[in-house]
């Protein structure tokens, strides 16, 4: 029933998920933000209400939590499609990388303090009524400020020649390109498919290292240095990016050291007393695999265009959600369940001891073949900034052209 609360949330981005992208490229980013502020927070609101005792609710307080998860799953495509559309419409080709890696690593950022802080906020199970209403507060908030800060869905000055002469297809017509554009599939599937490995990575983290003897709290540890790390190596590679336009050498090469750092990782993670190693491999796959995100989704409204923003970033997220169910099923699947060790810090409500040797390894074979494919076969040329530079050309041309012409 737990599980399900979790699950949810793949489950619902994939249908969804092409809902969100037909909302963002053809109603606009300002419905978009702000169904999603409304979703959040009704689905917040309902979670709280699950848990009060005096509603005295019953069995039904279940699906009441249930289906404030579910609203709250329905909000997450329409957020998490809108970094890309945001950064091209109201920010110069400049700094579009930068505007879209703080706008894609808030999310990740949010997740790492809410796993700091429920810890805090719960330190028993009766303190779970107060966890939830702490949270909703953010969510109404947002909603707030959503709802009466966003006046325009564009801004009143075009900050790019793309943004200025919009070209974005239709959302069908946008779908039946990016099917037929080669480079977007290889994009989509390796790089749709690292994101499903690093959901498998942080929802398994702590099992993986319990059977090795590693305490919870540092798994925990492990989480926060590869989220804190990735938000670095986002950053720092967002400023990189803008500054030269490097996307493919870049996340090619981001690629390689992710995969290398995954192999690193499987292996010293079937050693006991490891506890440095570890945390310096979980801050590197954390650094060079995060720092693929924001640059990599920049990079499939490059090789797409003029297909709509929300759509091709849309198409990968879907893609890596369908991806992540299926490599943490087939993780799981891996697993050998070995005989009762001492030194094991497993509990007994996690299924036990379990052998995850053959799971890690095949996720790092995995990462690396993805990479090698995606160094070797993935080439396209920058087509919106080639039609930025043409359109700006063509302006001064133009204006060029009048200030000629004699005064009559």
């Amino acid at each position: 029933m737990v599980n399900w609360l979790s699950i949810v949330y793949l489950l619902i981005s994939i249908p969804f998920g092409l809902v969100a992208t037909w909302v963002l490229d053809s109603v606009g980013l300002r419905c978009a933000v702000i169904l999603s502020a409304w979703l959040n927070m009704m689905g917040s609101i309902i979670r709280m209400f699950s848990v009060l005792k005096f509603l005295s609710l019953g069995t039904q307080s279940y699906w009441y939590l249930f289906i404030g998860q579910c609203l709250c799953a329905l909000a997450q495509p329409l957020i998490i499609f809108s970094p890309t559309k945001l950064a091209a419409l109201w920010f110069p080709d400049h700094q579009r990388a930068t505007a879209n890696m703080i706008a894609s690593m808030s999310n990740p950022l949010g997740i790492l303090i809410a796993n700091v802080l429920s810890p805090a906020l719960v330190p028993e199970e009766k303190h779970i009524p107060l966890m939830l209403g702490v949270y909703a507060v953010p969510a109404v908030t947002a909603c707030a400020l959503a709802t009466v800060g966003i006046h325009e869905k564009v801004p009143p000055t075009p900050p790019s020649a793309s943004a200025t002469n919009s070209t974005s297809k239709p959302f069908l017509t946008g779908l039946k390109m990016l099917l037929r554009n080669k480079p977007y599939i290889i994009l989509a599937v390796c790089f749709g498919g690292g994101i499903g490995m690093f959901t498998c990575f942080s929802a398994l983290l702590e099992q993986i290292l319990c059977e090795k003897g590693y305490s919870n709290k540092f798994a925990g540890l492990n989480g926060a240095l590869f989220t804190v790390c990735g938000l670095l190596g986002a950053f720092l590679l967002g400023l990189y990016v803008d500054r030269t336009r490097k996307f493919i050498e870049s996340t090619k090469i981001c690629f390689c050291l992710s995969a290398l750092a995954s192999i690193m990782f499987a292996v010293t993670s079937r050693f006991r007393h490891q506890d440095v190693m570890l945390a310096v491999t979980s801050s590197l796959f954390g650094f060079f695999g995060f720092a693929i995100y924001p640059t990599a989704m920049e990079l499939a409204v490059e090789c797409s265009y003029p297909v709509g923003e929300g759509t091709s970033t849309g198409l990968i997220f879907v893609a890596s959600q369908i991806e992540g169910v299926i490599l943490m099923i087939l993780l799981q699947a891996l697993t050998v369940r070995i005989s009762e060790d001492p030194a094991s810090t497993c509990a007994l409500d996690q299924g036990g001891t379990l052998d995850w040797t053959t799971p890690v390894l095949v996720l790092a074979g995995l990462c690396s073949a993805m990479s090698c494919f995606y160094v070797i076969f993935f080439h396209t040329d920058y087509k919106r900034l080639r039609a930025e530079t043409n359109n700006g050309d063509f302006v001064k041309a133009e204006d060029t052209a009048t200030a000629d012409v004699p005064e009559a």
